[in-house]
């Protein structure tokens, strides 16, 4: 079985309600207002941004075309964007629960909707090639999850049929469209019922 783990909200912290409350206090007071806000920001990760994810508009076209359809300042756009390299910190969690199924053997890869300025900061800043024998980020193939073209790329990609792997995401589109393609998916909460499910499907010692 080769696991297959999404990046943000999974290995690396994402949250939007809180980011955005955090980075846009004036805007957003709490998370519930930022929740409210990251609707028309991120668009449920289609429009502006989904082209952003698939690396169909670079940075600035992303951050003009937000400006345009909000009517928000570009510059408090880009402040947002710019910052969303520090909101992707390691869940340390997950990074202990690789550490594991690498010990136990297992191969890992990794499939995440990432645009490539952030993708490219990952791999800065983490020791992804040490973690994971492949991966594909969305804005370095120009699809996105939760499309049936990045899961086929993907399985190329990893040499692998839907059947044998183990995919963790937590996004209930991403997970929907991967068991519909004959994946074994899983959705993600936390580390420590990832850990439960990973010992009951006897990937690790209980």
């Amino acid at each position: 079985m080769k696991i297959v783990f999404d990046f943000g909200g999974v290995l690396f912290r994402w949250h939007p309600p809180s980011f955005l409350a955090r980075v846009w206090p004036h805007r957003a007071a709490d998370e519930t207002a930022g929740a409210a806000i990251a609707k028309d920001f991120f668009q449920a990760y289609t429009g502006d941004w989904g082209a952003f994810d698939q690396g169909l508009a670079d940075a600035p076209t992303t951050a003009d075309r937000i400006a345009q359809r909000t009517g928000w300042p570009r510059e408090e756009i880009v402040a947002v964007m710019d910052a969303v390299p520090s909101e992707l910190a390691l869940i340390d969690g997950t990074a202990a629960l690789i550490r594991e199924l690498k010990a136990q053997g297992h191969t890992l890869h990794f499939l995440s909707n990432m645009p490539e300025p952030y993708a490219d900061h990952l791999e800065q800043h983490h020791p992804l090639h040490e973690w994971f024998v492949s991966g594909v980020f969305s804005g370095r193939v120009k699809q996105s999850k939760p499309a049936r073209e990045i899961f086929d790329l993907a399985l190329e990609h990893f040499d692998a049929e839907a059947s044998e792997v183990l995919f963790l995401d937590d996004y209930p589109p991403n997970i929907e469209a991967a068991t519909a393609l004959g994946w074994n998916a899983w959705l993600f909460t936390t580390p420590e019922t990832a850990r439960v499910e990973l010992v009951r499907r006897g990937l690790l010692p209980g």
